[in-house]
C-alpha cells in the first residue's frame, strides 16, 4: 500500500509518554520525616501516634464518603482482597469486562475463581445487554472502569440488584471521577483503587479499598495482615465485628507502609486540581481529533465526570495493516500509541483472549471494537501546546493512511 505524505509532516513530538510530574515538595518532606524516624511499618508507632497509613485511610474514606477504607500494597491486591472478603473461592465464576487489563482477571484467578467475560460497547464500557444475559452465571461482578470510562451505573446496579450480584468496582482509572454525582467506587459493595505511578496519585505502587460493609471491611483488614492490631485502624469497624471473623480469616500480608502513605496524603489533597489539569489536556486532544476521516471519537455522557489521564479513539473496521501503519507513522513522529487489537500482548496492553488461564467464548461484537481501540497516555508533563501538536500528528497520519485505502 502506497501512502501519501501527511500534512505538517515536519512536525515532531519530543516529549515522553512515561514521564510523570515530580512528587510534590510537601509529599517529599512528609516522606523524609518518615525516613528520619524510621517507623515505616504501618503498625510501628509511638504512643499517641496515628501513623501515616491510618491517616491516609481516614482521609480517603472522608473524601469518597465511605465508612471504611484500607490501604494496601497494590490495586491488584485490593481487588483480590475484596474477592476473598466476599467469600469468592475455588471454581466460582466472576463476571468481568472483556475490555480491561491483566490485573483484573489476574485478581479473579488468584483466588481460584474463573473469569466470565462480558462484552464491550463502542463507548468502551461494559455491554449492559450482555451483562443482563449473563447475570445468572455468577454472584459477583468485578466491574472494570477501563481507561476511565463509566457506564450507566444506575442501570448496571439495577441489573445486578435484580440478579443478586454483588459489585466490586475496579477504579484504577477513575479516582476522582463520578456518575450522576456519586463518586466512582461508591455504587458497588467495594471500590478498589490503584496508586501506581501511572494512576492519579503516585506512590510507585499501592492500593486503596473502600466499603460501607462492616464485615467486608473487617475481613479485608485481617486479610491484609493486621494480625490482632486492627484497633490501630481509624477507618475501620468496631472491635465486635472483628471478634466475629478474626479466627477464620487468613493473614495474606499486603499492607501499605508509612512511607508510601506519606507520599500519597498531600497528593490526595490536590486531586481536584489535578483532575482539572488532565481534563484540559484531554479536551485539547479530543477537539484536535474530531472530524478526522476514518476516526471515531469516544463521546462522554453528561452524567459522567471523568479524569482524562488517557485518551482512546476508534479505527473501526480498519485492516490490521492499516492500523499498524498509523501506529508506525505516529511513532516515527514521536507519538506513542497502543493498540488493543494487536495479536500478541505488548507491555501493559493485552486483551481477554491473551489470558490462557481464563476460559473464553467468542465475543464477535467485542472483537470488532477491540480491534479498533487506540489508546494513549496523557501525562501532566504534557503542555496544552504539546497536546495540540500530538493531535495534529495523529490526525495527519490517520488521514494519510485513510486516503491511501484501508
Amino acid at each position: 500500500m502506497t501512502l501519501p505524505m501527511a500534512e505538517h509532516s515536519t512536525e515532531h513530538f519530543t516529549g515522553s509518554f512515561t514521564q510523570q510530574e515530580p512528587i510534590p515538595e510537601d509529599a517529599i518532606e512528609a516522606a523524609v520525616a518518615v525516613l528520619r524516624h524510621g517507623r515505616l511499618h504501618r503498625y510501628n508507632l509511638v504512643e499517641e501516634e496515628a501513623g501515616e497509613v491510618a491517616l491516609l485511610e481516614q482521609e480517603f474514606a472522608a473524601m469518597t464518603g465511605a465508612k471504611y477504607c484500607l490501604a494496601v500494597a497494590s490495586g491488584g491486591y485490593a481487588m483480590a482482597t475484596a474477592l476473598r472478603a466476599l467469600g469468592v473461592g475455588q471454581g466460582e465464576a466472576v463476571l468481568t469486562n472483556a475490555f480491561t487489563l491483566a490485573p483484573v482477571p489476574g485478581a479473579i484467578a488468584s483466588v481460584g475463581a474463573v473469569p466470565v467475560f462480558v462484552g464491550v460497547t463502542e463507548d468502551l464500557t461494559i455491554d449492559l445487554e450482555d451483562l443482563a444475559a449473563k447475570a445468572g452465571q455468577a454472584s459477583v461482578l468485578m466491574l472494570s472502569h477501563m481507561r476511565g470510562h463509566l457506564c450507566d451505573m444506575d442501570r448496571l446496579m439495577a441489573i445486578c440488584a435484580e440478579a443478586g450480584i454483588r459489585v466490586i468496582e475496579d477504579c484504577a482509572h477513575t479516582m476522582g471521577a463520578s456518575w450522576n454525582g456519586v463518586a466512582s467506587g461508591r455504587h458497588g459493595l467495594v471500590g478498589c483503587y490503584s496508586c501506581q505511578t501511572y494512576k492519579h496519585v503516585n506512590s510507585g505502587e499501592g492500593g486503596l479499598l473502600i466499603t460501607d460493609d462492616a464485615e467486608v471491611a473487617a475481613r479485608a483488614i485481617l486479610l491484609s495482615g493486621s494480625y490482632m492490631l486492627y484497633p490501630r485502624h481509624l477507618a475501620a469497624p468496631g472491635a465486635e465485628v472483628f471478634e466475629r471473623v478474626k479466627y477464620d480469616t487468613p493473614n495474606i500480608s499486603g499492607r501499605m507502609d508509612n512511607l508510601r502513605a506519606a507520599i500519597l496524603r498531600p497528593q490526595l489533597r490536590d486531586l481536584d486540581r489535578q483532575v482539572r489539569r488532565w481534563n484540559e489536556r484531554y479536551h485539547v486532544l479530543e477537539d484536535g481529533l474530531r472530524r478526522t476521516p476514518g476516526l471515531t471519537v469516544v463521546e462522554r455522557p453528561e452524567a459522567e465526570v471523568f479524569v482524562g489521564s488517557s485518551i482512546q479513539f476508534l479505527l473501526l473496521d480498519w485492516s490490521a495493516a492499516a492500523v499498524g501503519a498509523v501506529l508506525s507513522r505516529c511513532a516515527a513522529r514521536g507519538v506513542e500509541l497502543k493498540w488493543f487489537g494487536v495479536a500478541e500482548p505488548v507491555a501493559f496492553t493485552s486483551r481477554y483472549d491473551s489470558w490462557r488461564y481464563a476460559p473464553t467464548q467468542p465475543l464477535p461484537k467485542s472483537d470488532r471494537i477491540l480491534a479498533g481501540i487506540i489508546d494513549m497516555r496523557v501525562p501532566l508533563t504534557f503542555s496544552l501546546d504539546d497536546c495540540a501538536l500530538i493531535a495534529r500528528i495523529i490526525r495527519a497520519e490517520v488521514s494519510a493512511v485513510w486516503q491511501g485505502g484501508v
